[in-house]
């Protein structure tokens, strides 16, 4: 590989690099299969990947001007931990995905693979700066067919990469004349200043990163799904609704205080052909909030639903301030826009990102489909959280990553027992 090559930092690489306050960036993926990964295969998938995707092989460099990418050079090593007969399994690969990758190390993305009882797990990090939860659902797909192809056709795995743009102005390419006019001029700011948020310990020296998880079980979720559409109610609405009347049972928030958290929303949904695009960030956030704590778990589902409809209903829903944050990059040097920004920008003291399935049949390896797995958000500092949601084989599990202590996380696995006895009880109330 030619080292030293360099390339823009894109809009949202500079945004997510400016998170750097609030949390680590690293999106989290475990994927458990009853099969034996081959390793020869997989490590000659990852170099081809990785070198038909410089921005997974290059390190941010910070330039108080403009700052960008320069391309590096590593070794499959560098890449691919392969443990066998690990102790304890959840420990080991909780272990792997709680690590932290510097924007500024050669490597932007890394793989683990755990083999216990003829069985893999493998586990993949990587910097939110170069791609979200939907590109990397989008890339994983990629590399698990181009891996299968490897192995049982000797073909390239790497037919599929794509390579095209990473701009975040790909959002406005399918727009007509006039609304790309109006869109390009919502300078609006609507950042989340709620200040309402988790009881989070102080800050200490002794904090350290570790995951939260809640699984539903098949039967469950379904019975929640249907539940919620009874009332007309999406999976994200039950969702939003539990988590806001949830977190009343770990806080002393009064029961009639407002309550915001910030939804995450995939602006791909203005992009007809995504086969054009490079692998990179279009996700903004909308707020969703409660009037206060409603009667019952279905009344507070009831007003995230409304609340959610009030922006759906709005055709430009998460492109405001994309140009304000346009304009600040291009007028001034990176270091002074990056001020700015940050006195205009309000980052949520809560958040939720419904990531959504998890496709089984497009993660096999080899005709074996994960039978289990999630996705996950990066690891949140105090006091601010995210919860993520993913599903596979029809069973949801809820994530929240925090950096933090014993008594953060003893208070996080309460608001789960919560949302789950909330959950159960909206079920019987829709019945």
């Amino acid at each position: 590989m030619k080292n030293k090559e360099t390339f823009n930092a894109e809009l949202w690489d500079k945004m997510h690099y400016m998170f750097r306050d609030y949390n680590d960036r690293m999106v989290h993926v475990v994927l458990n299969y009853d099969y034996l990964i081959d390793i020869s295969a997989l490590k000659s998938t990852i170099i081809c990947f990785i070198e038909s995707i410089p921005v997974l092989h290059s390190s941010f460099v910070f330039n108080a001007t403009n700052p960008y990418w320069e391309e590096k050079d590593y070794t499959i090593e560098d890449v691919l931990t392969v443990v066998d007969d690990p102790e304890d399994l959840e420990i080991a690969t909780e272990k792997f995905i709680m690590q932290y990758l510097p924007p500024e190390s050669n490597l932007q993305i890394k793989f683990g693979v755990f083999n216990k009882d003829g069985k893999s797990t493998l586990c993949i990090i990587e910097n939110h700066m170069c791609m979200d939860g939907g590109d990397l659902k989008s890339f994983l797909f990629s590399f698990c067919e181009g891996y299968s192809k490897l192995v049982s056709e000797g073909k390239s795995p790497v037919s599929n990469v794509r390579k095209g743009s990473r701009s975040f102005e790909e959002v406005y390419t399918d727009l007509s004349p006039a609304e790309k006019r109006a869109a390009k001029s919502l300078y609006k700011n609507v950042s989340n200043k709620d200040k309402h948020g988790f009881a989070f310990t102080k800050d200490s020296d002794d904090d350290v990163s570790f995951i939260v998880k809640r699984k539903i079980d098949a039967e469950r979720f379904n019975a929640i799904r249907l539940a919620g559409k009874s009332i007309d109610a999406t999976i994200n609405d039950v969702l939003v609704g539990a988590f806001l009347h949830s977190i009343y049972d770990v806080t002393d928030f009064d029961k009639s205080e407002e309550i915001v958290v910030s939804c995450a929303i995939d602006l791909r949904r203005y992009i007809s052909n995504l086969s054009t695009l490079g692998y990179t960030n279009h996700t903004a956030y909308m707020p969703c909030s409660t009037p206060g704590r409603g009667r019952d778990i279905k009344e507070s589902v009831e007003f995230a639903k409304v609340s959610a409809r009030k922006n759906k209903d709005d055709k430009f829903m998460g492109l405001y301030g994309l140009p304000l944050l346009k304009f600040a990059y291009r007028i001034m040097p990176y270091v002074a826009s990056e001020n700015i920004i940050k006195i205009g920008y309000s980052n949520p003291l809560l958040s939720m990102s419904n990531i959504g399935p998890l496709d089984t049949e497009k993660l096999s390896l080899c005709g074996n489909p994960p039978y289990d797995g999630f996705m996950t958000g990066a690891v949140k500092y105090k006091p601010f959280a995210l919860m993520s949601a993913t599903s596979l084989n029809g069973e949801l599990t809820l994530c929240i990553c925090e950096r933090g202590n014993d008594k953060d996380k003893a208070m996080l696995i309460r608001f789960f027992d919560a949302m789950e006895k909330h959950l159960d009880e909206f079920v019987e109330l829709c019945k």
